[in-house]
């Protein structure tokens, strides 16, 4: 029985090079999918589902966090998984909420409303792109935190005026005013420097994980049942940590 000749070891070095392994697309499948539920959240934002909406700029933000845990796990971090993500994260906490809170109450204020609707976008353009030039520099001294807010959070901050109506609090289609205010400031916040919790720095004692773990199920059955309720008092929870994070901040400073 004949063998077979061995490869040269440049025939095969470039075959790697002309295949690539599956594990190292998954992240950016991730990405694509909260991309897509980014972009559908639009769709239905205009067609006025605004319960399917939201769910699916919820679900974007929760796939976010999924696909940088996964680049890191699977060795597959890359340059063009780090654009992708970027420009993912535009689309879907930029443009996304904007046009969402538009569609939903600041249409019934078209003369500042769609103004106030691009101070928030533009604002998310521009924490974006701050954030791609600062990616390799080192991080800010102190314990680990991110600077101003990041954009899926100021998207979660963006959409409080409709959890409040769809929560049945208060209906902001009879504010809107206050609600486009609201969305610009909120923008804003994702371009300050103001120092903002990042879960990098969370440490949880090996003792009380397991009750960590509960408070997680607890959260998540809460917002499976009273879905926009549990984002109305996380909103305003997150509000509360910032306020007492720049009043440390002022102190620090005086």
């Amino acid at each position: 029985m004949t063998q077979e000749p061995p490869i040269p070891e440049d025939d095969a070095e470039a075959a790697d090079r002309r295949t690539l392994p599956v594990v190292q697309l998954i992240p950016n499948l991730v990405t694509l999918l909260g991309l897509c539920a980014g972009l559908t959240s639009m769709r239905y934002a205009m067609a006025e589902a605004y319960t399917t909406a939201a769910v699916l700029i919820v679900l974007a933000a929760l796939v976010d966090g999924m696909d940088g845990l996964l680049a890191r796990k699977l060795n597959a971090a890359s340059h063009f998984g780090a654009e992708l993500d970027s420009l993912s994260d535009f689309v879907c906490f930029g443009v996304a909420p904007g046009v969402f809170v538009y569609s939903f109450t600041l249409n019934q204020w078209p003369g500042l409303g769609w103004p106030l609707v691009l101070v928030y976008v533009l604002c998310a353009c521009l924490r974006l792109a701050r954030f791609n030039v600062n990616r390799n520099a080192p991080p800010p001294p102190g314990r680990a935190h991110f600077v101003g807010v990041p954009a899926p959070a100021g998207a979660m901050l963006c959409l409080l005026p409709i959890y409040l109506t769809l929560a049945g609090w208060i209906d902001m289609r009879d504010w809107p005013g206050v609600s486009g205010v609201y969305v610009a400031i909120v923008g804003l916040l994702m371009i300050s420097r103001l120092p903002t919790p990042s879960p990098k720095a969370w440490r949880v004692p090996r003792n009380r994980a397991v009750f960590v773990m509960v408070a997680v199920a607890i959260y998540a059955g809460a917002l499976a049942t009273r879905p926009f309720v549990v984002l109305v008092l996380s909103d305003l929870a997150y509000l509360a940590v910032l306020a007492w994070g720049s009043w440390r901040e002022r102190a620090r400073l005086a």
